[in-house]
Protein backbone atom coordinates (compact mmCIF):
# COMPACT_ATOMS: atom_id res chain seq x y z
CA UNK A 1 0.00 0.00 0.00
CA UNK A 2 2.72 2.35 1.08
CA UNK A 3 4.54 1.41 -2.46
CA UNK A 4 1.31 2.60 -4.22
CA UNK A 5 1.02 5.78 -2.53
CA UNK A 6 4.35 6.40 -3.64
CA UNK A 7 3.69 5.94 -7.06
CA UNK A 8 0.62 8.05 -6.94
CA UNK A 9 2.13 11.31 -4.87
CA UNK A 10 5.00 10.48 -7.69
CA UNK A 11 2.62 10.90 -10.25
CA UNK A 12 1.06 13.88 -9.02
CA UNK A 13 4.40 16.03 -8.74
CA UNK A 14 5.36 14.81 -12.44
CA UNK A 15 2.24 16.44 -13.46
CA UNK A 16 2.65 19.96 -11.38
CA UNK A 17 6.17 20.30 -12.45
CA UNK A 18 6.99 22.85 -15.48
CA UNK A 19 4.83 20.61 -18.16
CA UNK A 20 4.29 24.37 -19.04
CA UNK A 21 7.28 24.06 -20.43
CA UNK A 22 8.91 26.69 -17.59
CA UNK A 23 6.89 29.60 -18.99
CA UNK A 24 4.99 32.28 -16.42
CA UNK A 25 2.29 33.17 -18.87
CA UNK A 26 0.19 29.75 -20.18
CA UNK A 27 1.63 28.00 -23.12
CA UNK A 28 -0.44 27.90 -26.36
CA UNK A 29 1.81 26.86 -28.46
CA UNK A 30 0.21 24.95 -31.32
CA UNK A 31 -3.70 25.80 -30.20
CA UNK A 32 -4.25 29.37 -31.94
CA UNK A 33 -3.42 30.29 -35.70
CA UNK A 34 -0.51 31.84 -36.66
CA UNK A 35 -0.63 35.80 -36.69
CA UNK A 36 -2.83 37.10 -39.59
CA UNK A 37 -4.62 40.15 -39.88
CA UNK A 38 -5.17 42.89 -41.62
CA UNK A 39 -6.06 46.69 -40.10
CA UNK A 40 -4.89 50.09 -40.34
CA UNK A 41 -2.48 51.61 -37.61
CA UNK A 42 -3.27 54.47 -36.08
CA UNK A 43 -3.51 57.37 -37.25
CA UNK A 44 -3.63 55.82 -41.25
CA UNK A 45 -0.73 52.94 -41.97
CA UNK A 46 -2.57 49.76 -43.75
CA UNK A 47 -0.59 47.17 -42.08
CA UNK A 48 -0.59 43.36 -41.88
CA UNK A 49 1.08 40.69 -39.80
CA UNK A 50 3.75 40.98 -42.15
CA UNK A 51 4.63 43.91 -41.16
CA UNK A 52 5.60 42.88 -37.26
CA UNK A 53 7.37 39.88 -38.43
CA UNK A 54 10.94 39.91 -36.50
CA UNK A 55 9.23 41.16 -33.96
CA UNK A 56 7.22 39.82 -30.80
CA UNK A 57 3.72 40.85 -31.26
CA UNK A 58 1.55 41.38 -28.38
CA UNK A 59 -2.00 41.21 -29.15
CA UNK A 60 -4.79 42.84 -27.18
CA UNK A 61 -8.31 43.62 -28.12
CA UNK A 62 -10.21 46.40 -26.30
CA UNK A 63 -11.38 50.41 -26.65
CA UNK A 64 -9.89 53.61 -25.81
CA UNK A 65 -13.31 54.37 -23.25
CA UNK A 66 -12.64 51.47 -21.19
CA UNK A 67 -12.49 52.31 -17.59
CA UNK A 68 -9.82 49.71 -16.12
CA UNK A 69 -9.05 46.34 -17.89
CA UNK A 70 -7.90 48.24 -20.69
CA UNK A 71 -5.36 50.56 -18.90
CA UNK A 72 -4.10 48.61 -16.43
CA UNK A 73 -3.63 45.55 -19.11
CA UNK A 74 -1.58 48.49 -21.04
CA UNK A 75 0.39 49.79 -18.09
CA UNK A 76 1.22 46.03 -17.40
CA UNK A 77 2.51 45.43 -20.93
CA UNK A 78 4.67 48.43 -21.17
CA UNK A 79 5.93 48.12 -17.48
CA UNK A 80 7.08 44.61 -19.04
CA UNK A 81 8.48 46.07 -21.98
CA UNK A 82 10.16 48.31 -19.86
CA UNK A 83 11.83 46.13 -17.98
CA UNK A 84 13.18 44.40 -20.58
CA UNK A 85 17.18 44.74 -21.35
CA UNK A 86 17.03 46.04 -25.11
CA UNK A 87 13.60 48.40 -23.53
CA UNK A 88 10.96 45.81 -25.21
CA UNK A 89 13.15 47.03 -29.05
CA UNK A 90 12.08 43.55 -30.04
CA UNK A 91 8.26 43.65 -29.42
CA UNK A 92 4.63 45.65 -30.24
CA UNK A 93 1.83 45.79 -28.11
CA UNK A 94 -0.71 45.54 -30.56
CA UNK A 95 -4.40 47.46 -29.17
CA UNK A 96 -6.80 46.19 -31.21
CA UNK A 97 -10.02 48.12 -30.87
CA UNK A 98 -13.67 46.69 -30.50
CA UNK A 99 -15.13 50.05 -30.74
CA UNK A 100 -13.89 51.84 -33.80
CA UNK A 101 -16.72 53.44 -34.19
CA UNK A 102 -15.70 55.91 -31.14
CA UNK A 103 -12.31 55.26 -31.58
CA UNK A 104 -11.47 57.39 -34.60
CA UNK A 105 -7.82 57.18 -35.73
CA UNK A 106 -6.49 60.58 -33.87
CA UNK A 107 -8.12 58.94 -30.73
CA UNK A 108 -6.83 55.86 -31.30
CA UNK A 109 -3.50 57.25 -31.77
CA UNK A 110 -3.29 59.64 -28.86
CA UNK A 111 -4.29 56.82 -26.11
CA UNK A 112 -1.85 54.42 -27.36
CA UNK A 113 0.85 57.15 -26.86
CA UNK A 114 0.25 57.05 -23.46
CA UNK A 115 1.72 53.78 -22.67
CA UNK A 116 4.54 54.07 -24.75
CA UNK A 117 6.62 54.01 -28.44
CA UNK A 118 6.11 49.87 -28.22
CA UNK A 119 1.80 50.19 -27.80
CA UNK A 120 0.68 50.70 -31.28
CA UNK A 121 -3.27 51.05 -31.66
CA UNK A 122 -4.91 48.93 -34.35
CA UNK A 123 -8.81 49.54 -36.14
CA UNK A 124 -10.63 47.99 -38.57
CA UNK A 125 -13.80 47.44 -39.97
CA UNK A 126 -16.67 45.99 -38.10
CA UNK A 127 -16.15 42.62 -40.37
CA UNK A 128 -12.31 43.00 -40.35
CA UNK A 129 -12.78 43.35 -36.59
CA UNK A 130 -15.10 40.21 -36.44
CA UNK A 131 -12.66 37.99 -38.46
CA UNK A 132 -9.89 39.11 -36.17
CA UNK A 133 -12.10 38.15 -33.23
CA UNK A 134 -13.53 34.74 -34.52
CA UNK A 135 -10.11 34.09 -35.31
CA UNK A 136 -8.78 33.72 -32.01
CA UNK A 137 -11.65 33.09 -29.81
CA UNK A 138 -12.16 36.57 -28.46
CA UNK A 139 -15.43 37.60 -27.12
CA UNK A 140 -16.81 40.89 -27.36
CA UNK A 141 -19.86 42.62 -27.30
CA UNK A 142 -21.41 46.13 -27.89
CA UNK A 143 -24.39 47.32 -25.83
CA UNK A 144 -27.61 49.42 -26.43
CA UNK A 145 -26.35 53.00 -26.66
CA UNK A 146 -28.40 55.22 -24.10
CA UNK A 147 -29.99 58.74 -24.82
CA UNK A 148 -26.64 60.55 -25.07
CA UNK A 149 -25.27 57.99 -27.66
CA UNK A 150 -22.85 55.87 -24.41
CA UNK A 151 -22.80 52.57 -24.56
CA UNK A 152 -21.28 49.65 -22.94
CA UNK A 153 -18.82 47.15 -24.58
CA UNK A 154 -17.62 43.92 -22.63
CA UNK A 155 -14.41 42.19 -23.99
CA UNK A 156 -11.90 39.47 -23.12
CA UNK A 157 -8.90 40.83 -20.99
CA UNK A 158 -6.56 38.13 -22.02
CA UNK A 159 -3.13 39.11 -24.57
CA UNK A 160 -1.76 36.57 -27.05
CA UNK A 161 1.86 36.79 -27.70
CA UNK A 162 2.74 35.54 -31.02
CA UNK A 163 6.48 35.17 -31.74
CA UNK A 164 8.92 36.90 -33.79
CA UNK A 165 8.08 34.34 -36.65
CA UNK A 166 4.37 34.81 -36.03
CA UNK A 167 3.51 31.84 -34.54
CA UNK A 168 0.88 32.00 -31.40
CA UNK A 169 3.04 31.22 -28.00
CA UNK A 170 1.71 32.16 -24.96
CA UNK A 171 -1.42 34.04 -23.38
CA UNK A 172 -1.21 36.34 -20.80
CA UNK A 173 -3.61 36.81 -17.84
CA UNK A 174 -4.74 39.76 -15.88
CA UNK A 175 -3.20 38.53 -12.83
CA UNK A 176 0.12 37.86 -14.71
CA UNK A 177 3.23 40.27 -13.49
CA UNK A 178 5.13 42.76 -15.67
CA UNK A 179 8.25 41.04 -14.41
CA UNK A 180 7.07 37.65 -15.05
CA UNK A 181 5.74 38.97 -19.05
CA UNK A 182 9.27 40.72 -19.32
CA UNK A 183 10.92 36.97 -18.28
CA UNK A 184 8.93 35.40 -20.91
CA UNK A 185 9.20 37.72 -23.61
CA UNK A 186 13.49 38.05 -23.21
CA UNK A 187 13.04 34.45 -23.90
CA UNK A 188 11.54 34.61 -26.88
CA UNK A 189 13.77 36.70 -28.06
CA UNK A 190 16.56 34.39 -27.61
CA UNK A 191 14.95 31.60 -29.59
Amino acid sequence: MVRFLRLVLIFFLAACTHADGGWKAKDISGLMPDLELSMTEAPARPVTAADYRGKIALVFFGYTSCPDVCPTTLVRLAQALRAMPDHGAGARVLFVTVDPSRDTPERLARYVSAFGDGVVGLRGTPEAIDRLTRRYRVSYSLGQPDAKGDYEVSHSSGVFVFDAQGRARLLVRPDDRPADIAADLERLERG
